[in-house]
């Protein structure tokens, strides 16, 4: 079943054309923000890392009373970008009916401005605005229309591929601002609307229900960092409804029937990008945390829990030999992560995490993906029969609890993108077999500093400038060492051999 859906289903993102624009922080850093909170309270004072709030008691019944709280809140976003397109080169059969001079001759490269649209969100009164990644990805500009049809120019303050959120800025005061629901709350079966501006219409609300959540659908897949030596994997953790959305309502709002933002729409599932009875919305928890991040920092602080997980099913629990049916099961445990510090091993099958149970990868995914380095999580495993309760503190990329700013990600990445190589790190099993304690295997090699030698693709790394090189990590924290015009040692082997090699190589 899951093969055909994805044969039958594809996977569109909402914008009609696909745009980002750069960072621009403008100085937000501990800045105080007027935002909604779904506490009772209409409007409060308060740091970015707050936004959170439980929902006011009020339960209107009827969709209008929703329908005209959210409406003023949510806007249309206009974006316009420059590609470069090349123009096909006519087939020779049409040349021979229409001759030589049809189609303009040669394939030309040329400049070609086009337009996107799609919808955002506001959550606070002096202009922040909610919507997604792929709405303002690659824009030149961006245009926000109030329902009031007032314009503004917008900057993109923020974004998260990994999501599929962004934050943008309008010069504006005083605007109407939506109020921070609880996705967790959600109940399958429960009404919710979704508002945007679809197909360039103008507002436009849907209704329909809940059908489930925590779905991943492998739709953020394509926004890994295909040149990063650890990518990070997208957090998918879909609210899906079957309330019609249509390509211009991504970044627009799926609300309860209180009018509390409860998601953020993102795609659709179907054969032919237009409705056809799914779509998909980024849970609140996680816009909430996100949008934080990127006020805050400029990028998002990703806690890891530090293993390999698998996603248990009654094959997968056979294969594993554990009695346990439901949960995710610990394949391996990360040195120096925050598991293995917290005492989980290698055959543990979490069932619980935050007191919830666990149902899948993508759930896991979720929970951890609205925290950061350094805060704690609850984990209850199954070990051989026993139920045991961890305290794990969740560690960065780094393998500590500090803050990773976006100048510090920029500058780890570029540096091991100059070598021109995608890298794999050996498994225990390998570097076993090989003698060694660990290495880094380059898996491909493309324009860069290593194709200026004779190094070959399967050649791992052991040593880098005299340093042991055991993880992508290891190689990466020389790489940050080595000044313009140094060079770099490596000290490896290839595949089937013992014999040592070394590479100068100029960086």
């Amino acid at each position: 079943m899951k093969s055909n859906w994805k044969l039958l289903a594809i996977m569109a993102l909402l914008s009609s054309v696909v745009t980002l624009a750069a960072y621009n922080l403008l100085g937000f850093n501990n800045r105080d923000v007027i935002f909604n909170e779904s506490s009772g309270t209409p409007t409060i004072t308060g740091r970015l890392a707050a936004l959170t709030g439980n929902g006011p008691m009020s339960t209107p019944n009827e969709f209008s009373t929703a329908a005209e709280l959210v409406t003023p809140t949510v806007v249309h976003i206009r974006t316009t970008m420059t590609r470069t397109v090349r123009q096909q080169q006519v087939p020779d059969i049409f040349k021979e009916f229409f001759g030589e001079g049809f189609g303009g001759g040669q394939s030309q490269p040329r400049r070609q401005r086009g337009q996107a649209s799609g919808s955002g969100v506001i959550i606070s009164k002096d202009g922040y605005i909610v919507t997604n990644n792929h709405v303002v990805q690659d824009a030149d500009e961006v245009e926000v229309i109030m329902t009031d049809k007032r314009s503004f120019k917008a900057k993109v303050i923020g974004t998260d591929p990994l999501t599929d959120l962004a934050v943008i800025k309008v010069e504006a005061n005083n605007l109407p601002t939506v109020v921070l629901g609880d996705s967790d709350a959600l109940k399958l079966g429960e009404w919710v609307l979704a508002v945007g501006y679809p197909l360039d219409l103008e507002s436009t609300v849907t209704a329909g229900i809940v059908s489930a959540k925590g779905r991943r659908i492998g739709i953020l897949d394509q926004n890994i960092d295909r040149n990063d030596p650890q990518p990070d994997a997208p957090v998918e953790a879909f609210i899906q409804t079957d309330a019609a959305i249509n390509p211009g309502n991504s970044g627009g709002a799926l609300v309860n029937l209180r009018g509390e933002l409860i998601g953020i729409n993102s795609a659709i599932a179907s054969a032919t990008g237009y409705y056809s009875g799914y779509g998909f919305a980024v849970p609140v928890s996680l816009v909430k945390k996100v949008s934080a991040d990127l006020l805050k920092y400029g990028n998002v602080q990703r806690g890891y829990i530090g293993i390999r997980p698998i996603e248990l099913n009654s094959t997968v629990a056979k294969e594993k030999n554990v009695k346990v049916g439901r949960g995710i099961y610990i394949e391996e445990v990360v040195d120096k992560g925050a598991a293995k510090a917290a005492g989980l091993q290698k055959g543990d099958v979490i069932i619980k995490m935050e007191g919830q149970s666990l149902d899948s990868d993508a759930q896991m995914r979720e929970i951890i993906g609205r925290r950061r380095p350094g805060d704690a999580v609850t984990v209850t495993v199954n070990r051989n029969g026993t139920e045991r309760d961890f305290k794990v503190e969740l560690r960065n990329r780094n393998g500590n609890n500090e803050i990773i700013k976006k100048a510090d990600v920029a500058a780890a990445s570029s540096s091991l993108n100059s070598l021109g190589a995608s890298f794999q790190e050996l498994s225990a099993q390998e570097a076993k077999q090989l003698g060694v304690s660990g290495g880094v295997r380059i898996s491909k090699l493309t324009d860069g500093k290593l194709s200026e030698t004779d190094i070959e693709e399967g050649f791992i790394i052991v040593k880098a400038n005299g340093k042991n090189v055991k993880t992508t990590k290891d190689l990466q924290a020389v790489m940050s060492t080595v000044k313009e015009g140094e060079g770099l040692m490596l000290i490896g082997m290839y595949p089937n051999s013992s014999r040592m090699y070394y590479y100068a190589v100029p960086v």
